[in-house]
């Protein structure tokens, strides 16, 4: 274990790194605007440059993310040493109409960078893992990927919309914006969370696109389709851009409403889809002779319903909203076969600070019934009573609970923080691992 000084140490080195790095690209970061509150971006808008290149089609960001978390109590592990996730995020957009009078039209290139370690690998017992993560930014590979790299064309008056490249499953399908919940089972994408050997979330891309279809303003259509590669998920192979191991497709398709309710225009985001997957799974149900004898593919639905509730002192960037979503997978194949989620949000609580957000949500992951038999009969055929032994499966039955409840401060347009706490009953669905209850803190800088 690495000593609580290298511990702190790590952080700092990974933003000096990489805000030396966009200083060196950018060579305007003594700009006059330059750490500005006022300003959009760390390093300002550099005399009014970056303004005017965004008028003119290319609006590029550089965006740093860190979550860090401590296990307070309870949990497989007492160990209360903090752990430091984080994610750099370099992207560019080229809006096509304006650079070459190719009506809507954009290209959309995205870099990511993963780094760090996750509280939850000491929250929950080690042969498991806990079915969600209290750092959200952790996970998908610890590694450089090229996450976007897609056109999107518009056609027939936005009638059609069409996007293809390398692209994310979630950036289009099970989707909301703004999301600023630690715990990764409150988040955008939960279709993807619980079923990631298919349906692969940022930042994780594969080859494929969507169809959309806007029959109004208000309600879309759209399907996509997306090459199952598990290449793409290995360390190393952010770049990755062959597909030699494929081993299917997966198919999603999603009926949206987005509309706006009362004089106030209430904004809503609602949402059903389903997917289904080509790719092979083991089918838990079959387990004897000490191994899975059957293979099959793997398929589900969710929901999502997003609604703000309320405008505070008449402003609809204000107010109270709630957001509860759901999933279902096959009891085949998938380890969690149901999910649940409810949270709610309170944007611009005081006055004096309008941009401050505050937030409270609960989840719970079901694991499927078909996998528990199976844990338990691998144990039976191996000979294992013994929970503390090391060759033991710990059983996962039952549901695991995530709570949270954060206060985002935006200390300045370009940096916000976002203190935490969270709150894991059954770690893993595991029963003899104890509730753990986590303090954590966040920040986004955008440079």
């Amino acid at each position: 274990m690495k000593s609580k000084k290298a511990v702190q140490r790590f952080p700092l080195r990974r933003v000096a790194t990489g805000t030396l790095m966009f200083a060196m690209l950018s060579g305007s970061a003594l700009a006059a605007d330059a750490l500005s509150p006022d300003s959009e971006w760390m390093f300002g808008d550099w005399g009014g440059y970056r303004t005017q290149l965004q008028d003119d089609g290319i609006k590029f960001d550089v965006n740093y993310t860190m979550e860090s978390a401590a296990n307070l109590g309870g949990g497989a592990d007492t160990n209360t040493t903090m752990r430091y996730s984080d994610q750099w995020t370099f992207s560019t957009n080229f809006d096509l109409e304006k650079l070459l009078n190719w009506q809507d039209a954009e290209f959309q290139m995205t870099v990511t960078n993963r780094d760090g370690h996750n509280v939850s690998d000491q929250v929950a017992d080690k042969r498991t893992g806990m079915l969600s993560s209290v750092q959200e930014v952790y996970g998908r590979g610890q590694t450089w990927r090229l996450t976007q790299f897609w056109l999107r064309k518009g056609l027939f008056d936005d009638v059609v919309d069409i996007k293809a490249g390398r692209v994310t499953v979630g950036e289009d399908f099970d989707n909301f914006d703004g999301n600023l919940f630690q715990n990764l089972a409150l988040g955008s994408g939960q279709a993807g969370n619980w079923r990631g050997d298919r349906w692969f979330n940022w930042p994780v891309s594969q080859w494929g696109g969507r169809i959309k279809l806007n029959f109004t303003p208000e309600v879309f259509f759209q399907v996509g389709f997306y090459n199952q590669n598990q290449a793409n998920y290995n360390r190393g192979d952010g770049f990755r851009l062959d597909t030699s191991n494929s081993e299917g497709n997966m198919v999603p398709a999603e009926l949206g409403w987005m509309p706006q309710f009362g004089p106030q225009k209430l904004p809503g985001n609602y949402r059903i889809g389903g997917y289904y997957s080509s790719a092979n799974g083991d089918v838990y149900g079959s387990w004897r002779n000490g191994a899975y004898q059957e293979q099959d593919h793997a398929y589900g639905g969710y929901v999502l319903l997003q609604q703000q509730l309320t405008a505070q002192d008449g402003d609809v960037h204000r107010g109270l909203g709630v957001r509860v979503q759901a999933v279902m997978n096959d009891h085949k194949t998938s380890k969690t076969d149901n999910y649940q989620s409810i949270a709610f949000t309170w944007k611009g609580p005081f006055d004096a600070r309008p941009d401050d957000e505050i937030g409270i949500g609960a989840a719970r992951i079901h694991v499927n019934s078909t996998y528990t038999r199976s844990l338990r009969q691998q144990n039976a055929a191996n000979g294992e009573t013994d929970y503390n032994s090391p060759t033991y499966l710990p059983i996962q039955d039952g549901s695991e609970y995530d709570y949270e409840i954060y206060y985002n401060a935006k200390v300045t347009k370009w940096m916000s923080l976002r203190p935490n706490l969270q709150y894991v009953t059954a770690p893993g669905a595991v029963s003899e691992v104890k509730d753990a209850f986590i303090g954590g803190i966040s920040a986004n800088i955008a440079f």
